[in-house]
């Protein structure tokens, strides 16, 4: 592994879900099952444990709820020790309710007045929180939140992007979100944005309908809300991406195929600007075949457990290739159905063991 800082800037929230896949009707009044989980901080998690060096940038509010998230993600070997403490505003909460069969996952944010929604970026020491950093990885959720928090996001990448380093971006469309400048449509107010955040990137990273959510490029054929996608109209995707931001060099985008709640085909596409398009996973004669996952234990963190295996594996030594990278980075989310809560507690050997075909679930004694 290449001996590199790789951080990520973000908000990260209290977890509350009812136990089991009950509603949260009927849960409450009750107990709520409590973890920690945000898009930025569940990647840098998954790369501490996929034996990665990560820092978790972040601001949170001086109190012991936000202390206890500091030590649990430092637990896992994650840098926590630039992490701006502010006397202002909240950590946000989510209740997510786990779907089963035909009825779908749902979320409930409580998450205004947070702590990084309320800082402006003079409240940050952007220079020591990029000290020693090579690579950055953010997400389209955090500029989602409040104007600071865009404001903070797009000074941090600009900073970055100055000093060299690289920046990757998954763009995370969050409908709920963008609503921050009243009158106008989240999905403008995202183009707008990540319009100005994305020429700095480096590395696009997107689910099957990112794209077309926030910068109006669609797959040809493809029904998302009917689970079938047209897998040969994300080479086009990817095109348009990297044509119209010239400065990044790959576009990653996750293939789901939802059939239901608990049962999901998984894969994915890495396109690269100078060698072109990889899938995995692969069947024996060398076509796309995803991974069919059924039984799925928890999907919440899917899409950052694929960015963080596609960061260890394109800074590693054994699978920076692409058809590599794009192979341990499917493996790595596809772990991570079968785990509650949002992190991967994946180690890098559970994953190539995956990639490498051992799927069966038997006891290993």
């Amino acid at each position: 592994m290449r001996k590199i800082v790789i951080a990520g800037f973000g908000e990260v929230m209290l977890r509350l879900c009812p136990p089991g896949k009950k509603r949260f009707a009927q849960a409450l009044p009750g107990t709520l099952d409590a973890t920690y989980g945000g898009g930025e901080a569940n990647v840098c998690a998954s790369l501490a444990m996929l034996g990665s060096e990560s820092r978790y940038l972040t601001a949170l509010p001086e109190n012991p709820v936000s202390r206890a998230f500091a030590t649990e993600l430092r637990g896992l070997g994650v840098d926590v020790t630039r992490i701006t403490w502010s006397a202002k505003g909240r950590m946000g909460v989510y209740y997510a309710e786990h779907g089963a069969a035909q009825r779908g996952s749902n979320v409930v944010y409580d998450r205004e007045g947070s702590t990084i929604s309320l800082l402006a970026p003079e409240e940050y020491d952007f220079d020591a929180m990029l000290e020693g950093v090579g690579h950055l990885h953010l997400t389209g959720i955090t500029p989602s939140l409040s104007e600071n928090a865009f404001l903070s996001t797009l000074a941090l990448a600009e900073k970055a992007a100055k000093r060299g380093i690289a920046i990757s971006c998954d763009l995370n469309f969050r409908k709920k979100l963008w609503k921050w400048r009243p009158g106008t449509a989240p999905r403008t107010l995202a183009e707008e944005c990540m319009g100005k955040i994305v020429p700095l990137v480096d590395w696009i990273i997107c689910n099957e309908e990112d794209a077309s959510d926030v910068f109006g490029i669609r797959a040809e054929a493809t029904e998302i809300e009917a689970g079938k996608l047209n897998i040969d109209g994300y080479r086009a995707v990817a095109e348009q991406l990297l044509a119209r931001f010239p400065k990044a060099s790959k576009v990653a985008i996750t293939l789901r195929e939802s059939i239901s709640a608990d049962h999901n085909n998984w894969g994915a596409m890495l396109f690269d600007r100078a060698a072109g398009a990889f899938f995995a996973p692969l069947d024996a004669a060398g076509n796309y075949t995803p991974y069919e996952i059924r039984n799925i234990v928890d999907r919440f963190g899917g899409g950052d457990s694929f960015g963080a295996g596609l960061i260890h594996a394109l800074y590693s030594e054994e699978y920076a290739a692409p058809q590599q990278a794009i192979r341990f980075a499917v493996a790595a989310s596809c772990l991570k159905h079968t785990i509650s809560g949002d992190y991967n507690y994946s180690s890098s050997s559970e994953v190539v063991s995956l990639m490498n075909g051992s799927g069966s679930g038997r006891v290993a004694r």
